[in-house]
């Protein structure tokens, strides 16, 4: 098979979300390449995983209702495939992603589609046996399975709109991603076994593991990891008889957003939970600082030009090719994430490529503080103001704000509502926002 490269995607605009474009391969332009065709070395795993994804894109774990999205994002990456959804009500994150030992006789290529698992497509992958011959295509075509007894086909469907948002989102807030534990295969059944339904009431506390796999601690506790809802895993449930391990993620000090990892046969499944079940990922403001700079668009379309749908993201060779420093490029590649164009492994410590649409007017659209932030700064509305900034707003008010030690937004503090209301957990306010453009952001110019 040839590899199949869909970096020359156009964006389709429609009125809920986005589709992909016919794909650019080496031979020209191609109605529907193929990533990959071949057959599942753990069959059962693969179509497990994949209900696994359609059961959390089809629940709404704050206030329980049932959804009908059931449409994973799949990216082949040359050695592997990745399949990735949000939750209906936006708070979960989860990730499958099937490494090349579960796959055989077959050649991954490269590119990115957008499917739906719907009943048909459910029923069929409901009935994989472990040792069933399982054969996998996937394209722009979308997906197709065969078994010797029935196989099944779904087409590409438009992206919902704020999966984009999402996906920037937890990319940056999972890359201080900190492995705190892990659990043995008999340890991670047993906790697999114990979770809560998803129609549950939230539980919330420290995960931390014991001899029988892992409890909630209503009280911090050292190599803890913060959880809320504990019910937001419960599509894990599908993958216990074939889980080997796992291993939580700790997002940050105290109460944070976390990841839990588990291991499977040539694969590995990721949750990533929100800091509170009620919280969205598109709504969480975590790119702005790095979107702040004046140099990082032109710095992203530099970037963009050198990915190649690496699975792995070297960004000091990165660095050196695009002849950024190494913080340029970090916030050039933020920038691609606020347009779903990369990713952040939590186990391989990286940002990862995937090709999606590519809309330069995103970054505007989706990050209304930094726009009004630009605003105030045009107005001359920032002044500096004994160690600190004075911010007033137009339509009336006048607010203090100061940055944080490093000149960033990290221990930033300001007078407004927004900040009395969220602190900096929801990303800066506009007042911060604009004191920090003011002062030209952090980002070294220099290339040590």
């Amino acid at each position: 098979m040839s590899r199949t490269f869909s970096g020359a995607s156009a964006v389709a605009k429609t009125g809920v979300g986005l589709a992909l474009a016919p794909a650019l391969t080496p031979d020209g332009v191609a109605d529907r390449p193929s990533f990959f065709h071949g057959f599942a070395t753990h069959p059962a795993v693969f179509a497990q995983g994949l209900l696994t994804l359609a059961d959390v894109t089809a629940t709404r774990y704050f206030q329980y209702t049932p959804s009908n999205l059931r449409d994973p994002v799949l990216t082949a990456h040359g050695d592997r495939l990745r399949a990735e959804c949000f939750s209906a009500c936006n708070g979960v994150y989860a990730r499958l992603d099937l490494l090349g030992s579960g796959f055989d006789g077959g050649d991954i290529g490269h590119g990115t589609t957008n499917v739906d698992v719907n009943p048909t497509m459910r029923s069929a992958l409901a009935k994989v046996r472990r040792a069933e011959l399982l054969h996998v295509d996937i394209g722009d075509d979308g997906l197709r399975v065969a078994t010797p007894d029935s196989h099944a086909h779904e087409r590409p469907v438009e992206m919902p709109d704020r999966w984009i948002r999402a996906l920037g989102n937890v990319a940056q807030m999972h890359r201080p991603a900190v492995s705190a534990f892990s659990l043995d295969r008999r340890q991670t059944r047993a906790f697999l076994g114990s979770l809560p339904h998803a129609t549950a009431a939230a539980q919330r506390g420290w995960l931390v593991p014991d001899r029988t796999g892992a409890r909630l601690s209503p009280r911090p506790v050292p190599g803890g990891v913060y959880v809320n809802g504990l019910h937001r895993l419960a599509a894990a449930k599908r993958m216990l008889v074939h889980a080997t391990g796992l291993t939580a993620y700790a997002l940050g000090v105290g109460e944070s957003p976390s990841v839990v990892e588990i291991d499977l046969p040539g694969a590995r499944l990721s949750f990533g939970l929100t800091e509170e079940p009620w919280r969205g990922f598109s709504g969480e403001g975590s790119l702005l600082e790095a979107l702040a700079s004046p140099t990082v668009l032109d710095d992203a379309d530099l970037v963009s030009a050198l990915l190649a749908f690496e699975p792995i993201i070297d960004v000091a060779r990165l660095s050196r090719d695009a002849a950024l420093a190494p913080a340029r490029t970090e916030g050039a590649l933020a920038v691609l994430a606020s347009s779903g164009r990369v990713g952040w492994d939590a186990h391989d410590e990286s940002w990862f490529h995937r090709e999606l649409p590519d809309d330069p007017a995103r970054v505007r659209k989706d990050n209304p503080r930094l726009v009004a932030a630009r605003a105030l700064v045009d107005a001359s509305a920032v002044s500096a103001s004994d160690g600190a900034w004075t911010v007033a707003n137009p339509s009336g008010g006048v607010y203090r704000a100061s940055l944080g030690p490093t000149g960033g937004v990290d221990g930033s503090r300001c007078t407004c509502t927004w900040y009395m209301s969220h602190g900096t957990a929801r990303g800066p306010c506009k007042h911060v926002l604009a004191a920090y453009l003011t002062c030209g952001g952090s980002i070294e110019e220099n290339n040590d």
